[in-house]
């Protein structure tokens, strides 16, 4: 995929490339050679573990060294020039108000239709930080039921939101102003309610594309699933930061909804009951093709994701 961005579009995408015209391939290079180690890093579960907030954290610090940079002058570091705020909520509400530019749409749901919802516990520049904090509880504390129903309001007051600003003709300031309060938000909710309960609450209770990922995660082959020998031991539920694995899913043998194929309950299931689903292959194998394709994801992302 690298090679073809490096070969067929005009623009230069890649970072060497824009520095060191002909340098390009070196990164695609480069980028190949950490996708192999990092899949090999990932083949056990519990190497996953350790490794996924590493390489997501890394993906969100690349990404807004880049923007800040960019900012400060060295304009190669940005994309187009064209700056939007890097606010997971307007992946959505920008191209309602402006009526154009769907790429970050288009992209969003491609990935969702390869990986599922795995956008949310991998490639999202904004979610690592609402895994960190939720980290500094040593357990999830199990959310209310209610809370799905707060992320489908605010999908809707976003959507509305932004066609209202674009119906009434609003100004871009304005439109940016409510945009960065929504954003600020945000992290507010990471900062106390996310670090108070150990669950991602801003990625499974506010953000709307988390909402939209977890829909269009159900038409993408890849399923997480409980086998019928599980002990209902809960392991697994005290490993997951996503809300997904109440006492009611564990009995029913699937993750609830906002479950985001983060894979953390497979290495936490000492029996080995949890695992990835894919039609016709084992589950080993299923796992298999979900690292190559993320790890491929992750790094095309991670050489060319900048405003």
């Amino acid at each position: 995929m690298l090679a073809c961005i490096q070969h067929f579009l005009p623009l230069p995408m890649l970072l060497f490339e824009r520095y060191w015209p002909g340098m390009g391939w070196w990164q695609v290079l480069l980028m190949a050679l950490y996708a192999a180690w990092l899949t090999g890093k990932f083949a056990d579960p519990a190497g996953a573990v350790k490794w996924r907030p590493q390489i997501w954290r890394l993906f969100s610090l690349v990404f807004f060294a880049q923007l800040f940079l960019g900012l400060a002058g060295f304009e190669k570091m940005l994309m187009t020039g064209k700056l939007h705020l890097p606010v997971p909520a307007l992946i959505i509400a920008g191209p309602i108000y402006r009526g154009s530019d769907f790429f970050m749409p288009i992209l969003f749901t491609v990935t969702a239709l390869l990986v599922g919802p795995a956008w949310c516990s991998h490639l999202c520049y904004i979610g690592t930080w609402d895994d960190c904090f939720s980290r500094r509880r040593s357990e999830p504390v199990q959310l209310p039921g209610y809370v799905s129903i707060i992320r489908f309001l605010l999908l809707v007051f976003v959507v509305v939101m932004a066609l209202l600003l674009r119906y009434f003709a609003v100004g871009w300031l304005v439109a940016i102003s409510a945009g960065a309060l929504f954003g600020l938000a945000g992290i507010a909710v990471m900062v106390v309610l996310s670090r108070r309960h150990g669950a991602m609450i801003h990625c499974t209770c506010y953000c709307p594309m988390g909402l939209i990922g977890n829909w269009l995660g159900r038409l993408s082959m890849f399923r997480v699933k409980i086998a019928d020998g599980c002990t209902e031991c809960n392991l697994c539920r005290k490993s997951c930061r996503y809300n997904a694995l109440s006492p009611v899913d564990i009995k029913l043998r699937r993750p609830g909804s906002t479950c985001t194929l983060c894979g953390d309950c497979i290495a936490a299931c000492h029996s080995g009951q949890i695992g990835y689903r894919l039609p016709f292959l084992s589950s080993h194998s299923a796992r298999t093709v979900f690292i190559v394709l993320i790890i491929s994801l992750h790094a095309i992302f991670l050489a060319v994701a900048r405003i």
